[in-house]
């Protein structure tokens, strides 16, 4: 079972200007009726990023202290006010009141349930700590923040609200326990009544012990289609298969493992960074601004020349993926997981194709990928196969800066190799690692997203792509995987066919948010 990451709110942030205070207060509950209790926070890490309302991709300073006290989890860290443009945006929104709060992201290990809600947390994975609006903890405020002024440091202190008063909830905790006692009978006499209905459909097919093997046999062979006739294939078909391998039956393996051995499925992960859309139509049409308007310099009594804005349209048409399995009907009996295995390779192999579509489709058929698309720019590397720390600089800082300050890099593992050992001019390297897990790689200081489909370092190559790809790439889903069982078409050879139909579409919206490294030819 996957764990979950959770947030609560805490109490703590300084800036550098500094950025300092409590983290999580020990003795109150939160929103939600959960207390972190004393000891939670033992293994916390000594340093990790801070965040932006829980982004993974917006840090905006470091977290340098980060221990737990009696009365909970002190912080203090620095906000990057300098090098990071979001960092004084928090900063601003900080000083104004807009943002007084610092939330916990964490996965939770040990915990017991409270009685009237909530839990009580006894041990935790600290993952990240976050600048946030509207803390989970009503105690969550953010206690100084000092800032620069030319060359002085100035302080500026934020007084924590009062500590709001506890709501006794015993009127409304008595109301829920009488509903839910309620809700419960009401469960146990349906259960009741449905065991007494099953019972009555299940009487005109008791098959008795008779003398005769043979036709006790033959009794429990027609209960078993009898029962296919009701139910379908919900039915246990197990009696219908008793027979010897002359007579046209199956020679049933003396044991089926549920393990099944299978192989490691890569796919470039373009739905976690495009703009997905869901739509009920076969394709969507956006209208799009081509050009603006013209106004020129005149003097006080010249005539005045008149312009409009050009407007054009970009639509995405929604294509279809298909195939189908057969399954012998003897695998879906003898091997339970069989028909999940079959699903979770239809889904891989969907995924996987779909995520080539979007990277390197060709349009027609398919979804266009974005490294066929002629209208994005490129930077030139300047070798046919060595990677340039300076071009890859005069890449990022070539793309807009409104796209610039979202943008993530986009390239595969062998370029990302390759990459790494890159230093710019004072010796240092362009990739930094995260601050903690979970969280990505950084080049030149930008999210680094690894897509398998992606070309290798080559002549006249485009192996790296940066820019803003939440406006750039537009993924238009229409219908999700949908799985049609047939057990009849094919139930003469003993199969079972499964059907998958996928519906999506994908391309670019706007090419001026992308920008690629192109290798020399060589």
């Amino acid at each position: 079972m996957t764990e979950r990451l959770e947030t609560k709110a805490a109490i703590s942030v300084n800036d550098d200007g500094e950025i300092s205070g409590i983290a999580w207060v020990f003795d109150a509950a939160d929103r939600m009726g959960d207390r972190i209790l004393k000891g939670a926070f033992k293994a916390a890490p000594k340093s990790l990023p801070i965040l932006w309302m829980h982004d993974h991709r917006n840090p905006i300073g470091v977290w340098d202290e980060i221990r737990e006290t009696e009365r909970g989890l002190e912080v203090k860290g620095r906000l990057l006010v300098k090098d990071v443009e979001s960092a004084r945006e928090a900063r601003a929104l900080i000083r104004s009141g807009a943002a007084r709060g610092l939330s916990v992201g964490f996965y939770k290990k040990k915990f017991s349930r409270r009685r009237g809600g909530g839990r009580d947390i006894a041990e935790l994975d600290l993952s990240e700590i976050s600048v946030v609006s509207v803390p989970a903890h009503p105690e969550a405020q953010i206690l100084s923040v000092k800032h620069l002024k030319g060359n002085d440091m100035d302080d500026e202190t934020i007084d924590a609200p009062e500590t709001p008063e506890h709501k006794d909830y015993s009127s409304e905790i008595a109301e829920l326990k009488s509903l839910l006692e309620s809700t419960t009978k009401s469960f146990t006499d349906l259960k009741a009544d449905h065991q007494k209905l099953a019972t009555k459909l299940n009487r005109p097919n008791v098959v008795t012990k008779t003398a005769d093997p043979g036709e006790e046999k033959a009794a429990t062979e027609r209960k078993a289609f009898t029962d296919y006739l009701m139910r379908g294939m919900q039915a246990e078909t197990k009696s219908l298969i008793a027979s010897s391998d002359p007579n046209g039956g199956y020679l049933v393996p003396e044991q089926e493992t549920s393990e099944f051995i299978r192989n490691l499925v890569e796919f470039s992960p373009m739905h976690s960074i495009a703009s997905v859309r869901s739509t009920s139509a076969p394709s969507v049409i956006y209208p799009k601004r081509t050009g603006i308007t013209n106004a020129v310099w005149h003097g006080e009594q010249d005539d005045r020349t008149g312009s409009q804005p050009a407007f054009g349209q970009h639509q995405i048409d929604v294509k279809q993926i298909s195939t189908y399995v057969e399954i012998s009907k003897q695998l879906l009996e003898d091997a339970a997981t069989v028909e999940a295995e079959v699903r979770l390779a239809l889904a891989e192999d969907f995924g996987q194709k779909e995520s080539l579509a979007f990277v390197s489709g060709t349009g027609g058929a398919q979804p266009k990928g974005f490294l066929n698309d002629a209208g994005i720019s490129h930077t030139l590397n300047g070798h046919a196969s060595n990677l340039s720390a300076d071009a890859l600089i005069t890449l990022m800082y070539a793309l807009p800066a409104a796209y610039r300050s979202r943008g993530s890099w986009v390239m595969n593992g062998n370029t990302l190799a390759v990459v790494r050992k890159l230093k710019d001019g004072q010796n240092n390297y362009l990739w930094q690692p995260a601050y903690a897990a979970g969280q990505p790689e950084t080049i030149l200081g930008r999210p680094v997203v690894e897509f398998v489909d992606m070309p290798d370092v080559e002549a006249d190559a485009l192996p790296i792509f940066f820019g803003d790809w939440q406006g750039a790439y537009r993924i238009i889903d229409r219908t999700n995987m949908s799985v049609l069982v047939d057990p009849y078409t094919k139930a003469t050879s003993g199969l079972t066919v499964y059907h998958a139909t996928r519906r999506v579409g994908g391309g670019l919206m706007k090419a001026e948010a992308l920008r690629s490294l192109k290798m020399a030819t060589s």
